[in-house]
């Protein structure tokens, strides 16, 4: 936590503006300030852009855990359920198809608002299919493969409204594909943060059945543990957390692949009761760290996160891996 809080300071401190340290205090103090200019990029800018750095690298690295507790795969990861996939093509109907939906649709096309509730109604959609899937396959690895195959489906739809769509409209659902942290609201992190809550609520409630279900669902089964219902719950916390955060922050890559490998090789444990908190905390301070540096400090660029979670992240977890080889499952 105090790795986090250090972290949290460093990245509200970097930007194209730069703040004294000692006037960031005195804003969280007392609420003084020596410059309004500085208030403002303070809590318009640079704080919000921090809470949803947490908040999405906590929830993208708790799901990346739940999926391959679940699926026993190391190459599980939050999107493999076609969740994500699922909120692209809301959003894509929506910039892409503006021009067929009419001009009262058309006008939420570039409204922040317009993509989160698009996305979230793309997520809802492909969740409901997946769960109808639960109901009627009783093998965990199927449900993988008909996630995986939502995914391609929707990836093909995407594909076709591109191809028709023009230039404007590629590149405007190309730069939410980038991801983004800073341009919500507080309004919309309220949304996001009471979503990702609820969504960490059902995690609670399956951290001791998760730990059984590694060694198999027979032996989980065997020790009591109500497999069926496990598997729904979890299917349902990462289906929300994973889609409200491509809702609001588009698809981000990495962070939920790599960060509970990541954690697991540092605490060397496969107890979900001390990984659940860790991850949560390792992939918020990482996201905060990779927002750092994509922002440029000094500099008025901003580069796409997605670039930077997989540009620095993926080496990092490559030499964890090579050096110390083994990752308890």
């Amino acid at each position: 936590m105090v790795v986090l809080l250090l972290i949290f300071i460093i990245n509200i401190s970097l930007g194209s503006v730069y703040i004294p340290l000692k006037q960031l205090f005195l804003a969280f103090i007392d609420g003084e300030i020596e410059k309004e200019s500085w208030r403002s990029i303070l809590f318009s800018y640079r704080l919000p852009k921090a809470i949803t750095a947490i908040i999405v690298g906590s929830g993208l690295s708790i799901s990346g855990l739940l999926m391959q507790t679940l699926f026993r795969n190391p190459l599980a990861g939050p999107f493999v359920l076609g969740i994500s996939s699922g909120a692209s093509l809301g959003v894509a109907i929506l910039i892409l198809g503006a021009s067929f939906l009419g001009a009262t649709v058309s006008a939420y096309a570039f409204s922040s608002w317009g993509h989160a509730i698009a996305a979230s109604i793309g997520a809802f959609l492909v969740l409901s299919a997946v769960m109808l899937a639960a109901i009627k396959v009783r093998n965990t690895m199927s449900i993988l493969i008909i996630g995986l195959m939502f995914g391609s489906l929707t990836a093909s739809v995407i594909s076709v409204l591109a191809y028709f769509s023009s230039a404007n409209q590629l590149q405007q659902y190309l730069f939410w594909s980038f991801g983004s942290l800073g341009n919500l609201s507080w309004n919309e992190i309220s949304a996001l943060l009471v979503v990702f809550l609820i969504g960490i609520t059902f995690v609670i409630f399956i951290i001791k059945p998760l730990n059984s279900l590694l060694l198999g669902e027979n032996y989980a089964k065997s020790m009591g543990v109500n497999v069926k219902r496990t598997r729904n719950l979890t299917l349902i916390s990462t289906s929300l957390l994973t889609g409200v955060i491509t809702a609001f922050s588009g698809p981000i890559a990495f962070i939920g692949l790599a960060v509970p490998h990541l954690t697991k090789l540092l605490f060397s444990t496969s107890n979900h009761k001390i990984l659940v908190p860790a991850v949560a905390i390792s992939g918020a301070i990482i996201m905060l760290i990779c927002d750092s540096i994509a922002q440029l400090p000094t500099s008025e660029y901003t580069l796409p996160i997605n670039a930077i979670t997989s540009l620095f992240g993926a080496p990092i977890i490559i030499w964890l891996l090579v050096r110390k080889r083994k990752i308890n499952y």
